[in-house]
């Protein structure tokens, strides 16, 4: 097969917390009127997966394209599915988004049924000032207490509320309570997964009230999946020099994902090399993307999918892009950014799985 950068679909929800800054700040078009909180720019989650749209791929769906060709997509390292590792996401956080969690690999398929579970990261990428998001519970909250705060939605009791500033990332291990917004637009990868459970009581759908037995019931199941231990922090991410007027920012990293923020200038075009499967979205300005056979214009909030099959990407500069991918932890980050002089500890601030040599891929 001729392969070639791949367009997709991105389903849109229209959640309450939403507002139009994915559309007027990013300048996004297309997108139905109302509020829109978010938009999945690749997605293989049951019900909302990605489809191909134009080339001689069109018409399939992610899910397809990794039944019938995972090593082309993905790579030969990871394991070939079914379904696309990696899902990502606009934000838009015109309100406060509800406090919630996702489950972890183990709690995933133990109490959901499912193969696994969903750690997940936000870059930042527009705040208003004073800012915040609540991230995890603060030392010595046990379950009655947190069950206590969570009945009378007092939040701010028990969760820690950092303040939220653009260009900064943070890693949310499965398990972690947690919220952000109002004011903040984010972009968010994640393990493929939509299980998730709320404390609040309203839906984020359509704000309608959720009845007393099924809201104590949420909260029993958030109960049983939440993980106390995890306290993650907002990280600047850390820059390598990766060519004549190119930087590499790494801004989080775990067996499951990675995302990088790459800048480049007019002297010399952004070239990177992969074996993985590549998320490509655009940050800045239109750019012209080069991969195998195909050039093509990427326009600022648009995403291609690039296989692991093209091998190489090039963009000519002034570029602005975020990268996605499923490291291998030891080659790609942590060897890399040693080897620029940062050391362990700050190498581990980026995520999970960094304070030692670890697989090339996910358990």
């Amino acid at each position: 097969m001729d392969w070639h950068p791949l367009r997709l679909t991105t389903p849109v929800k229209q959640h309450v917390f939403g507002g139009r800054a994915i559309a007027e700040r990013l300048g996004r078009t297309g997108l139905p009127a109302g509020p829109v909180a978010e938009t999945w720019e690749v997605s293989d989650v049951d019900g909302d997966a990605s489809t191909v749209v134009d080339g001689p791929l069109a018409g399939r769906t992610l899910r397809q394209l990794m039944a019938g060709h995972p090593e082309e997509l993905l790579g030969p390292r990871l394991p070939p599915g079914p379904r696309f590792p990696l899902l990502t996401k606009f934000i838009d956080g015109t309100g406060p988004l509800p406090v919630h969690l996702h489950a972890d690999d183990d709690t995933a398929r133990r109490l959901e049924g499912e193969p696994h579970g969903k750690t997940e990261a936000w870059h930042i990428l527009d705040a208003v000032p004073g800012a915040t998001a609540l991230v995890g519970v603060r030392p010595g909250v046990d379950r009655p207490t947190l069950h206590r705060a969570l009945l009378a939605q007092d939040f701010d009791a028990v969760m820690r509320r950092l303040p939220v500033r653009a260009g900064e990332t943070i890693h949310i291990p499965g398990g972690t309570l947690h919220s952000f917004g109002p004011g903040t637009l984010v972009y968010e990868i994640e393990q493929t997964s939509d299980i998730q459970q709320h404390a609040m009581r309203t839906r984020m759908e359509d704000g309608s009230p959720v009845p007393d037995e099924e809201w104590h019931a949420n909260l029993e199941s958030l109960l049983d999946e939440w993980r106390p231990e995890h306290r993650p922090h907002f990280h600047p991410g850390l820059t390598l020099h990766a060519g004549d007027d190119v930087r590499r920012t790494i801004l989080c990293a775990s067996p499951y994902f990675a995302l990088e923020r790459w800048t480049a200038g007019t002297r010399a075009p952004l070239r990177h090399a992969f074996s993985t499967a590549l998320i490509l979205t655009n940050a800045g300005a239109p750019v012209t993307v080069t991969s195998g056979p195909w050039t093509g214009r990427l326009d600022r909030a648009r995403t291609l999918l690039l296989p692991a099959a093209l091998g190489e990407v090039r963009i000519e500069g002034p570029a602005d892009v975020l990268l996605g991918h499923v490291p291998d932890l030891e080659r790609d980050i942590r060897a890399p950014l040693l080897d620029a002089g940062y050391g362990p500890d700050a190498i581990a601030a980026l995520g999970e799985g960094l304070t030692q040599p670890s697989p090339a891929s996910p358990s």
